[in-house]
């Protein structure tokens, strides 16, 4: 018959092999506190998607377009300044 060894009497591996054997998983449940944002904040996203929902113009086809009209805008964009300062200085 073994007998009992308190536990701050054992050795450091065996006091991390009781607390091992002690631990639990907490398995689907994800403990990490989160807080809900208030719904009295201004939220510009939140905004954005209500307006885009309320035109009727939030599907793919058209997100599309609303990009490479946004990328074509940036790509002209250095052309235009370049054009500028080039006026600029032949004045």
């Amino acid at each position: 018959m073994n007998k009992y060894v308190s536990l701050d009497k054992r050795s450091k591996k065996a006091q991390r092999k009781y607390h091992a054997k002690q631990r639990r998983t907490w398995g689907e449940l994800n403990p990490v506190t989160r807080s809900v944002p208030s719904g009295k904040n201004y939220n510009r996203k939140k905004e954005k998607q209500r307006l885009l929902r309320a035109s009727g113009t939030c599907s793919a086809m058209t997100e599309a377009k609303r990009r490479s009209a946004k990328n074509s805008e940036m790509d002209l964009m250095p052309i235009f300044f370049c054009l500028t300062m080039t006026q600029r200085n032949s004045l």
